[in-house]
């Protein structure tokens, strides 16, 4: 099924991204990570958080998530049967067979790259629906956008990096039928549980030679400045996720090292990466963020602006200046992201095709969508007819207009002035005629022809 599950077009990379949409990348370090999604889309679905999901066969995962397929598997098929009307009637679909999927001709199997894609759908609060897919990528390789510089291949970043990445990324793509609200529950919680989000809150940014990342976790920032200027550089050029940074103004007690982005709201999960600065580290890292236009007060806290800064962003609406590290709620800086957040930013690479391959390729579809969706086509088929009726008698009617006029001309003319071609012998172009394309024009001909038959009217009128 490839019907869309939205009537928004397919936003662009590098474009402003949809007020509806929630979009999130990591990397998950736990075995089996596919079996622990699926095991808990049913229980989830069991306990009616989720309406329903889906799993979708490799051969139906389109071939952008995994480029190397173009060249050895034949094109997506439709879902099975069995798969889209368990979706439609809001049950369990089965799960698909990780092995490799075989056409209905019985013809070569697609090629299993080892990437498995996952629909969900909730209703959040308010009765909003949310659509959501999770694709999870191959074991020690790159999804697609990424980061410059990595790709799906293995084995080419065992030999750049020398060794195989840890874990399989995934990319998380929501949307809701409203503007996304953070309040909401994070898409997240509804494709793995929480006592094991710690497996699946590493990011990596800034490519090859980039650093990994925790969205639950204290980042601590490195006591070289060199290391420490490029590491919030390539936060600050991040687009996925929000990057924050707090000096501790003095050793925080056991309270204080407690992670704040664990007291964030849920819509907040796996999209904020705190930073941590050491007392001694005041100066280096305020000497780090000249280059981005903002520095963090000695004790609180700044949001990094991203490179190009987001449109709207104020320096002192985005920096905290106390935040208290003894447990309490940084309600302050909670603020602060929910404002930054709302900031109008552009699609990170790769965010944009995940939007338009869920739009262009949404499976779980239930039976009223469908029904909604035949009626949009018949409408739609409808207007096309309609158009082209009248098309058809627009050219009919201007067709006889000018039989009538040519008639009326012959008559008024007479046959010397406008002779017609004789049937037996096929009329032959005259020497003089410039061939066609040589910029020869009938006006002349028509004004004379004009002429004639106001003076033959002339002539019918005199008594």
């Amino acid at each position: 099924m490839s019907d869309s599950s939205t009537s928004h077009p397919a936003p662009s990379s590098g474009g402003p991204a949809p007020a509806a949409v929630w979009y999130a990348r990591g990397r998950c370090t736990r075995p089996f990570a596919d079996e622990a999604v699926r095991l808990y889309l049913r229980r989830m679905q069991d306990a009616g958080v989720v309406d329903a999901h889906l799993e979708l066969d490799p051969a139906e995962i389109p071939h952008l998530t995994h480029p190397s397929a173009a060249s050895s598997a034949p094109p997506a098929a439709a879902p099975s049967t069995s798969s889209v009307s368990a979706g439609a009637q809001g049950g369990v679909p089965a799960a698909h067979a990780s092995h490799p999927a075989a056409d209905a001709d019985g013809a070569a199997p697609v090629a299993d790259h080892g990437v498995r894609s996952f629909e969900a759908r909730w209703r959040a609060p308010g009765g909003v629906t949310v659509r959501a897919r999770l694709t999870v990528g191959p074991e020690g390789g790159f999804l697609p956008g990424a980061a410059p510089g990595l790709t799906l291949a293995p084995a080419g970043l065992a030999h750049a990096l020398g060794r195989a990445p840890e874990g399989r990324e995934w990319l998380l793509v929501a949307e809701a039928e409203s503007v996304w609200d953070p309040r909401w529950p994070s898409p997240a919680d509804m494709f793995w549980p929480r006592e094991e989000a710690d497996a699946w809150d590493r990011v990596h940014v800034g490519g090859l030679r980039g650093a990994d990342l925790s969205t639950l976790e204290i980042n601590r920032l490195p006591d070289d400045d060199k290391e420490l200027r490029k590491l919030l550089k390539d936060c600050a050029r991040d687009g996925w996720n929000v990057h924050v940074v707090v000096h501790e103004a003095m050793t925080p007690d056991e309270r204080g090292l407690r992670p704040l982005v664990r007291r964030l709201p849920a819509g907040l999960r796996h999209r904020v990466i705190e930073h941590r600065a050491a007392p001694d580290q005041y100066r280096a890292v305020n000497w780090a963020l000249k280059d981005h236009g903002v520095e963090v007060p000695r004790g609180g806290a700044v949001v990094l602006p991203g490179e190009p800064a987001r449109p709207g962003y104020d320096r002192d609406a985005f920096t905290v200046r106390t935040v208290f590290l003894d447990g309490s709620e940084p309600t302050a800086l909670i603020d602060a992201l929910h404002h930054f957040v709302a900031l109008p930013a552009p699609l990170p690479e790769g965010a944009a095709e995940g939007v338009r391959v869920m739009r262009e390729q949404w499976h779980l579809v239930t039976l009223q969508e469908r029904l909604a969706h035949a009626e949009q086509l018949v409408v739609m088929y409808r207007e096309a007819l309609d158009a082209m009726t009248r098309s058809r008698d627009l050219y009919r009617q201007a067709a006889e207009q000018a039989h009538e006029a040519l008639a009326a001309l012959r008559a008024s003319a007479g046959p010397a002035a406008l002779p017609a071609p004789r049937a037996d012998t096929p009329a032959q172009p005259d020497a003089g005629t410039p061939p066609q394309g040589s910029g020869f024009s009938l006006r002349p001909f028509t004004r004379s022809l004009e002429r004639m038959k106001d003076a033959g009217k002339g002539r019918r009128d005199r008594p």
